[in-house]
C-alpha cells in the first residue's frame, strides 16, 4: 500500500480559524486576519473543535493517491459519501497480470497461500487468454476477484476526514482499510496537527463506543494513535 499527500487547502489550520473567527465577530472580512498569528490559530481550532463547530473544518480539504489496495478495500472506502473519487477502471484498463492483496491470515498458512496464489494464477490465466480471443476488457473483468489491487484518488474535507477516522481506525474496522486509515491520519497531522489531534476511534475522546463487540483495549489504542508520525 502507498498513500501520498498530494494537495491540501494552503495553510488549512489557518483557513479553519478565519471561518470560525468571522463566525463570532462583527470584524469584515478584510480584518480577520488580525494578531492571527501561529498560537491565536491553534488556540482558536482547539476551542471550536471542543465546542463541536465543526462545520468550519469542512474549508479544508485534502487529496490522496492511493495505490496498492484491494477493490474490497476501495468499496469500503467510497461509502463514506461527502468524498470525491477517480478509480483506476477495470473497464478501460488491460491487466498484462493480475497483482492482488494477500490478506495476513493467508499469507501465514502455507497451504491457504498456496491455494490463493494458485487460483489468482488461473483468474490470471483465463482473464488474458479472454481478452486475447476478443473478448472486452469490461467483460473479463468479471473474473476478477476483490483482491485485485487498485489505485484511486481521494478528496476529503477536514471534517469527514474525522468521521472517517472515527470509523475506520477501530479495531473493529477490517484490517486493509484500517491500514490505510491509519496511514492517512499519521500523514495529515504533519500539516494540520490541531485539527487532527483528537482523531480516532471513539475511545480516543472518552469510553469506547463498540459496546459488547469492544477490543477491551482502549489504552493501547490511545498509544497507538498518540504515537503516529
Amino acid at each position: 500500500m502507498r498513500v501520498e499527500l498530494l494537495k491540501y487547502t494552503e495553510e488549512p489550520e489557518k483557513v479553519v480559524a478565519l471561518a470560525a473567527r468571522l463566525c463570532y465577530s462583527r470584524s469584515g472580512i478584510e480584518d480577520l486576519e488580525d494578531q492571527l498569528d501561529g498560537e491565536r490559530v491553534r488556540s482558536l481550532v482547539e476551542k471550536i473543535i471542543s465546542l463541536g463547530h465543526h462545520s468550519v473544518l469542512e474549508h479544508a480539504s485534502f487529496t490522496f493517491g492511493i495505490e496498492g489496495i484491494s477493490r474490497a478495500a476501495s468499496h469500503q472506502l467510497v461509502r463514506h459519501r461527502i468524498a470525491s473519487y477517480s478509480q483506476q477502471s477495470q473497464r478501460y484498463v488491460r491487466y498484462d497480470r493480475v497483482d492482488v492483496v494477500t490478506p495476513p491470515s493467508i499469507a501465514s498458512d502455507g497451504e491457504a497461500l498456496e491455494k490463493f496464489e494458485s487460483l489468482v494464477e488461473e483468474i490470471s490465466r483465463l482473464y488474458r487468454w479472454m481478452l486475447e480471443r476478443g473478448i472486452p476488457a469490461e467483460d473479463a473483468r468479471y473474473i476478477l476477484p476483490n483482491a485485485t489491487e487498485t489505485k484511486i484518488i481521494v478528496t476529503m474535507n477536514a471534517r469527514e476526514l474525522n468521521h472517517f477516522f472515527t470509523l475506520r481506525c477501530c479495531r473493529r474496522a477490517q484490517w486493509e482499510i484500517r491500514a490505510l486509515a491509519m496511514e492517512m491520519l499519521r500523514i495529515v497531522r504533519r500539516v494540520a496537527p490541531t485539527i487532527f489531534s483528537r482523531s480516532g476511534p471513539g475511545c480516543i475522546r472518552g469510553g469506547c463506543t463498540e459496546g459488547e463487540y469492544t477490543c477491551g483495549k482502549p489504552e493501547e489504542v490511545r498509544k497507538e494513535i498518540g504515537e503516529l508520525r
